[in-house]
């Protein structure tokens, strides 16, 4: 079973839904027993990486979070549920994260050739990774942000893609495995990636 960390922020939902289109059980829940008993955890998330920490930690989540990831569990966080699992963000001023992985969160800084947010479909370059496709060109996925991940850990970086310049799309590290672009909105490729995350053990 899949268990979808909720707390309050973020499209829960289409998650699901594309996880069960994959014939998988997947469930929504905030209750942390529900949580350790799953097999697999989906952190996503939509909106400001401040009210997500502080949904977190009202929730009593944050140790559930390290508990799964500790147990060497398979842990997937998409969009600003990747941007949480790193040390710290800059949007609207500082703030801590998780620290599951060293870097920071930080605004794009582009010309005004680009719009910010950086919404749309991009290709990415696979690094590395058991969930992506290393074999596979012209792999484009949907992206919807205004912040990104700048990490000097060149090891966890799992897929890059360019909008301005190059920035991290993916990151990876044992069991965990994290996301800036939405794969359940991302098409065959992004659900051929849920599906290999599903199959991991």
């Amino acid at each position: 079973m899949i268990s979808i960390i909720d707390y309050g922020m973020g499209n829960l939902r289409s998650v699901q839904k594309a996880f069960e289109y994959l014939g998988y059980e997947a469930i929504i829940t905030h209750d942390s027993n529900a949580i350790d008993n799953a097999s697999h955890v989906v952190l996503p998330g939509v909106g400001a990486f401040q009210d997500a920490i502080k949904a977190l930690v009202n929730r009593n989540l944050v140790s559930t979070i390290e508990k799964q990831i500790d147990a060497g569990k398979p842990f997937l966080g998409i969009c600003l549920g990747m941007q949480l699992l790193f040390e710290k963000s800059y949007e609207h001023g500082e703030h801590k994260g998780l620290g599951i992985f060293n870097g920071e969160i930080v605004r794009f800084d582009l010309s005004s050739d680009y719009k910010v947010p950086h919404m749309g479909w991009n290709e990415i370059k696979i690094k590395q990774g058991e969930i992506f496709d290393q074999d596979k060109d012209d792999q484009y996925v949907y992206f919807v942000h205004s912040y990104h991940v700048k990490t000097k850990d060149r090891n966890i970086v799992a897929a890059t893609t360019e909008y301005g310049y190059e920035f991290v799309a993916a990151v990876c590290k044992d069991n965990i495995f994290a996301t800036q672009f939405h794969p359940e909105k991302s098409g065959d490729t992004g659900l051929a990636m849920l599906k290999r995350f599903g199959e991991l053990k």
